[in-house]
């Protein structure tokens, strides 16, 4: 009872601390992963009262296995085969500079032997998957340019490690064991490849034709799980196991019950592992230790940051992306820890420099967010963001260009109504927000006829213009009606000039922006005032129609007077009802003839 009692106020106190961390610090701007390492710091080091932080690490790096198979799952083969250059090339590249860099900093500043140097300077070049991808998780930034740049840098991080472990038994000055072998590797890799492709999908059908919901939400957790352990088995991280049996499911047809049913243990132990880091971090170490461990931190983020500034521009990439790439990853990683204490053990370097090195690493993990913060001051006010234009799983029976707060609206209409809508928008901004309330939302420039098709124009009965800008939306309408003379448009215009414009351009639907909003705020208004609301809702029914009128009648003129000219000639607004005593109330029902001002 003495156990269960320690693990349930163990358990209790860990909850405790995400409860109250978390959102204490997302709310003064910090976010969410220094609140956990906070409350992780103050519950183990300061206050004592959980120990053992080293072991919940274990149990909580399952949040960074999760992760990279939700990540897997977000990346089919064919996208993951277009990022080699950036994995193979700049994932490479980045881990040989850093690597060396710091290796030879080590050798040279610290007096440290080759083999010691080589194993710390490789160590530290390996940055932290869990930090950078929560950060772009968290900003919405995974989709990004640098975003799948930096995920392209961990992914090959992630492989590095290794070849990394393989080479501390030829380092070690103990006599070194058999050659290493990589074919319990490519053996596992192969096996977990022919499962997925043969194995994994028949067996969620089965299960799915069951209805049996708790039986899926266990096989999930036995894929991933499975998967994992297979790759440590076979010497290769976890998380990559994880990774690979996502990716061999992104084209599945469950892939979106698998994403929900995984997603909550994510949250739960990433949030756990960042807790379990602070728990970890040995405060005597650093108490005794605080000159080297100061000096080190920032060093040690400032040349991995220039390192991979440096890789970055070099592979092409633009300088605000690689300000973004060189300050979200210049922590040291979690493989690090691994590392770091297998060198020890085989006597590399004595078990003292090991605790100093996973210090270093762990504080500066505990600064990436303020790091990542920081580089906000370096970004050059340059052109807007771009994501990567991926129309997969585009198409429906509505295609909306534009994503304003006028299509928001038109959208959950249609959404509520039972209508499958495809969105694109050129502000990644927009694309990141909606994206994370489950919209079907994809980045790209709606005046163009490529991007159009990839979003499945040919199939949609209506296409919604909803464009917050005037000549975007005309050069919309002029390339749709150009390209695609069978898609029936309907339109946002800007003013009462707009709406005629586009009548002459014969669209099927259009409606000013403000012009329904207004009608009912001037009924609401005259309820405020007395009016009861059958009268108040005649008067808007009759400046409706009023409004109607006069507008067929302008779009007939401009048309009979030549297009050009209508089009070259503003229309002046005129107030349907003259502002005098004797005009200034409509008393009759909608369809009874009032006298109407003369037109000019």
């Amino acid at each position: 009872m003495a156990v269960e009692g320690t693990i349930y106020t163990e358990a209790l106190l860990l909850l405790g601390g995400a409860v109250v961390a978390a959102p204490l610090f997302k709310r003064i701007g910090l976010g969410t992963i220094l609140g956990y390492l906070a409350a992780g710091v103050a519950i183990g080091p300061a206050a004592r009262l959980i120990t053992g932080g080293r072991e919940i690490l274990h149990v909580a790096e399952l949040g960074i296995v999760f992760l990279l198979f939700i990540i897997g799952l977000e990346l089919k083969p064919s996208r993951l085969w277009a990022l080699r250059r950036q994995i193979f090339g700049l994932g490479l590249a980045q881990v040989l500079l850093t690597g060396a860099v710091l290796g030879l900093a080590a050798f040279t500043l610290l007096g440290l032997p080759a083999p010691a140097a080589t194993v710390i300077g490789f160590g530290l070049a390996l940055s932290s998957t869990a930090f950078a991808l929560q950060i772009l998780e968290q900003e919405g930034s995974t989709n990004t340019h640098f975003g799948q740049t930096a995920f392209s840098i961990l992914l090959f991080q992630d492989l590095a490690i290794v070849p990394l472990l393989a080479l501390i038994p030829f380092l070690s000055p103990r006599p070194a064991g058999e050659p290493t072998s990589l074919l319990p590797e490519l053996g596992a890799i192969v096996v977990l490849l022919v499962a997925g492709r043969y194995l994994i999908n028949p067996l969620f059908r089965i299960i799915a034709n069951t209805g049996a919901r708790e039986a899926m939400i266990a096989a999930a957790l036995l894929v991933v799980l499975g998967a994992a352990t297979l790759m440590q088995l076979a010497g290769l991280s976890m998380a990559m196991g994880a990774f690979i049996a996502g990716v061999m499911l992104a084209e599945s047809s469950y892939r979106h019950e698998l994403e929900a049913d995984i997603e909550p243990f994510r949250g739960i132990l990433l949030g756990l592992f960042f807790m379990a880091v602070g728990l970890s971090l040995d405060l005597t170490v650093i108490v005794a230790n605080w000159a080297l461990v100061m000096v080190a931190v920032p060093v040690l983020m400032l040349v991995k940051a220039a390192c991979l500034h440096a890789c970055c521009k070099s592979f092409g990439c633009s300088r605000n992306d690689a300000v973004r790439i060189a300050f979200l990853l210049p922590q040291g990683g979690e493989f690090a820890f691994v590392l770091f204490t297998a060198a020890a053990a085989a006597a590399i370097f004595p078990a003292e420099t090991a605790s100093v090195l996973i210090a270093v690493v762990t504080l500066s993990m505990a600064l990436t967010p303020l790091f990542t913060m920081a580089s906000k001051a370096l970004l050059a006010g340059s052109a807007p963001e771009q994501l990567d234009e991926d129309f997969e799983g585009a198409g429906a029976d509505v295609l909306m260009i534009g994503f304003s707060r006028f299509g928001q609206i038109a959208a959950q209409m249609l959404l509520s109504g039972g209508s499958d809508v495809t969105i694109i928008d050129h502000s990644a901004e927009r694309v990141r927000s909606a994206g994370k309330f489950g919209f079907r939302i994809y980045f790209g420039d709606g005046t163009r006829k490529d991007v159009l098709e990839a979003a499945g124009i040919r199939r949609a009965k209506v296409v919604a213009v909803a464009t917050n800008k005037r000549e975007i939306t005309d050069k919309v309408v002029e390339l749709i009606q150009s390209e695609f003379p069978d898609a029936k448009l309907f339109v946002r215009s800007y003013d009462r000039t707009h709406t005629l414009e586009l009548r002459a351009r014969n669209v099927d639907y259009e409606l000013r922006e403000t012009f329904e909003s207004g009608l009912l705020f001037g009924q609401k208004t005259l309820q405020a005032l007395g009016m009861d609301e059958p009268t108040a809702e005649a008067i808007r029914v009759e400046v409706r129609r009023r409004d109607e009128e006069r507008l067929a009648l302008q779009a007939v003129d401009g048309i009979q007077a030549g297009r050009d000219r209508f089009l070259t000639k503003p229309v002046t607004p005129e107030p349907l009802i003259k502002p005098s005593r004797e005009s200034r109330r409509i008393d009759k029902a909608p369809g009874v003839e009032t006298p109407e001002p003369a037109e000019s």
